[in-house]
């Protein structure tokens, strides 16, 4: 990640905006640009400042962050959304996902690694709270199958890297458990994007929570007995 990145923070608790300005300023890399109590003034805001990415929190007064995140999306589709809240459950991170988020992150989580997910999401990964993927694995629901046609037009190697993207993992890290390069598994994020019709890493993540793909997260398709283990590159 290269120069200054803009943030705008959106949250309607005045001290938690001046905590995050604070902790903005650590990262030479990233710049608070403005400041938001609501929708209204979000929107006014990115529209005006133009932030590589806002910092959402779901819980706003009046207008719902959730429906914040939705109008954001729908009228800067080019600026990244991350939520920054307090709520654990699980319905709320996956409307967030849904709703197009680049990431959920806990306000709990260190100082420290909220600047690292925040670059993380700049550099186009998915974040995701550590504490939060047991949420998202309940989330796959147990019984449903994956829809013939999509997981089952993928390899066993994109299947490993689907469950690790599900997981909210950088291509760092997944390269670096699957032993190989991470331009390699750029390019086949690539392919799994354009064979599942998707856009965004979020996207696989959301994709396998709506297909009940329990098989896929396991590394295992329906028809198809390869596992992990000795899986060609």
């Amino acid at each position: 990640m290269t120069g200054r990145h803009g943030v705008l923070v959106v949250d309607d608790h005045p001290l938690v905006r001046k905590g995050i300005a604070q902790l903005l300023a650590m990262d030479p890399g990233l710049t608070l640009v403005g400041e938001a109590r609501d929708q209204a003034e979000a929107l006014a805001a990115a529209a005006r400042l133009k932030p590589a990415l806002v910092l959402l929190d779901l819980n706003l007064a009046g207008v719902s962050g959730l429906e914040t995140l939705r109008a954001l999306r729908a009228g800067f589709p080019g600026v990244s959304v991350l939520i920054l809240t307090v709520s654990d459950a699980e319905e709320d991170l996956m409307a967030a996902l849904k709703a197009g988020a680049t990431g959920y992150l806990l306000k709990d989580m260190e100082p420290e690694e909220i600047l690292r997910e925040i670059r993380r999401a700049l550099q186009g990964d998915m974040v995701l709270s550590p504490r939060l993927a047991p949420v998202l694995a309940r989330a796959l629901r147990p019984g449903s199958r994956c829809v013939p046609g999509d997981g089952r037009l993928m390899t066993g190697r994109e299947r490993q890297i689907v469950r690790r993207v599900a997981q909210g993992k950088s291509n760092k890290l997944v390269a670096r458990e699957l032993g190989i390069a991470e331009g390699t598994v750029k390019v086949h994020i690539k392919r799994i994007l354009r064979k599942l019709a998707l856009h965004s890493r979020v996207d696989i993540a959301v994709w396998a929570v709506d297909h009940g793909c329990r098989d896929v997260i396991a590394g295992v398709v329906p028809g198809d007995r390869s596992t992990d283990g000795g899986l060609p590159e």
